[in-house]
């Protein structure tokens, strides 16, 4: 019986290594450190709902006159006082403003296709926070047919340890279970 414990302990620590090894890469490679995108031109600049330090980024892309739209995934959500200002029509740029169904990535990424197909958009730039850059890419590509880009923008840090866990678990869902738009 002790042979089977040191055998079975031997097996163990290697898998259990590799496993931790490939979650690292992971984190690093997919959530902290993705790889981002910023065109110099865009039909619409998307974005995503979650945290509100996104708007921030998107309005500097707006300053940059990336697009010529700025579309807000729930803009009307209560205490979101920014997008509420610029969903009433408070900008000097096109502002559209729409709550998904479903509300999530998946959800947003569908709203977006439907808003792009209506009005003839070819590229649209979404901004979210960099640890949601891959998934968000990964959701948009498979739901649009518009050339997507994706940027990442400030979050709060306290975030981080809820996310590399979360996302990497996200992320895996997506690319194995979840695998169309």
């Amino acid at each position: 019986m002790e042979r089977i414990d040191a055998s079975v302990r031997r097996l163990v620590l290697p898998v259990v290594v590799v496993l931790v090894g490939a979650w690292a890469v992971v984190v690093v490679r997919f959530v902290l450190w993705p790889v981002q995108q910023s065109p110099r031109h865009a039909d619409a600049v998307v974005v995503l709902a979650g945290d509100h330090l996104r708007l921030g980024k998107a309005l500097e892309l707006m300053t940059r006159r990336i697009a010529p739209t700025l579309v807000i995934s729930d803009g009307r959500a209560p205490g979101w006082h920014e997008a509420n200002r610029l969903c009433r029509g408070a900008a000097r740029f096109r502002v559209l403003c729409f709550r998904p169904d479903p509300y999530s990535t998946r959800g947003e990424a569908r709203a977006v296709a439907q808003m792009a197909v209506a009005r003839g958009w070819r590229s649209v730039l979404v901004v979210t926070s960099t640890y949601h850059v891959t998934r968000a890419r990964l959701l948009f590509d498979r739901c649009t047919h518009a050339r997507v880009f994706v940027t990442g923008s400030t979050y709060r840090r306290s975030l981080i340890p809820l996310e590399v866990f979360l996302e990497p678990a996200k992320l895996a869902y997506a690319l194995v279970v979840a695998r169309g738009c």
